[in-house]
């Protein structure tokens, strides 16, 4: 995610339009010297309705961006919910979780211990799973070589990792460590979190239709080709400076759908999906205690992992 940094605000914008905007100051370039040269003249297609062709336009990027954002919107809200429901779920497990004799302090401790470490897991390896790569290097430290070798013939190991939470948690129960009650809040927590998981892969595993791609695309590209001819006749050496300054704007608007439809992308325009696995660690790993815990990630070079 890019974090807003006024400095950097007319440089962004301008790299933003990448090579398509480069390509269109050439050709409008192009245009206006050949038609001021006297060559080819009737490339001046002044009667060409290019206004009402661009407010067409603009009315199907709109559409188009708008179904993106509310795509990219969306798995911000999930996520928002994972990181107060990892909260709860490391809350409800170092308070409710408690010994029926002295002797089990110890062990008690330790579920309790491995029930956050799991859940830890599960946010980074969720992460993972939706960024489409391994999550091996970000949960092995947090688990057991058991563990990973159970792990490594799941097709999903985000659930695999829930389900161990369910198991320690139902044998908690039987122990008599939480009561009936007390389980089904904790359990109500975990369905939560797996409800968010499922929105995320909704957005991961559907994408866009192609038409809302394909179609914005082609008509962006005629609308820029067209446009320099219709303002050449009436801007003359200005066209190349009127042409960019409007073909810029219709760059970036399908340039902006086409960037926030998946959210889970690994881009820099992705929602922060390292940075909150990071605070959501160190958050309950606070819980339990400890205080060597990782620092809040910070963004790098203006981009918010």
């Amino acid at each position: 995610m890019i974090v807003p940094n006024r400095r950097q605000i007319v440089y962004r914008s301008l790299m933003y339009g990448g090579w398509s905007l480069v390509a269109m100051v050439a050709y409008d370039i192009a245009i206006v010297i050949l038609y001021q040269s006297g060559h080819l003249k009737w490339k001046a297609l002044f009667q060409i309705p290019v206004s009402l062709f661009g407010s067409a336009i603009g009315v199907i990027l709109a559409f188009r961006n708008s179904s993106s954002y509310a795509r990219w919107w969306e798995a911000r809200t999930l996520w928002g919910a994972i990181v107060n429901n990892c909260r709860s779920v490391a809350r409800e497990v170092t308070t409710l979780l408690l010994p029926t004799s002295p002797q089990e302090e110890g062990e008690v401790k330790e579920t309790q211990r491995r029930l956050v470490y799991l859940q830890i897991a599960w946010v980074h390896a969720l992460r993972q799973h939706l960024r489409k790569q391994p999550p091996w290097d970000e949960i092995g430290r947090l688990l057991t070589e058991e563990d990973l070798k159970e792990l490594r013939g799941q097709q999903n190991v985000p659930v695999a990792l829930q389900q161990k939470m369910s198991f320690l948690l139902r044998d908690a129960l039987n122990r008599g460590w939480i009561n009936m009650t007390q389980w089904l809040a904790i359990d109500q927590n975990i369905d939560d979190l797996l409800d968010a998981q499922g929105g995320s892969e909704r957005i991961k595993n559907t994408p866009m239709p192609v038409q809302y791609d394909y179609f914005p695309q082609i008509c962006v590209y005629i609308f820029e080709l067209l446009l320099p001819l219709a303002m050449v006749s009436i801007l003359g050496w200005f066209t190349p400076l009127g042409s960019t300054l409007v073909s810029f704007v219709f760059i970036a608007l399908n340039r902006i759908g086409r960037d926030l439809e998946d959210p889970f992308n690994n881009e820099i325009y992705d929602i922060p999906l390292t940075s909150m696995c990071v605070m959501i660690e160190i958050n309950l790993r606070q819980q339990l205690g400890e205080t060597d815990v990782p620092k809040p990630l910070q963004p790098v070079k203006g981009v918010l992992w």
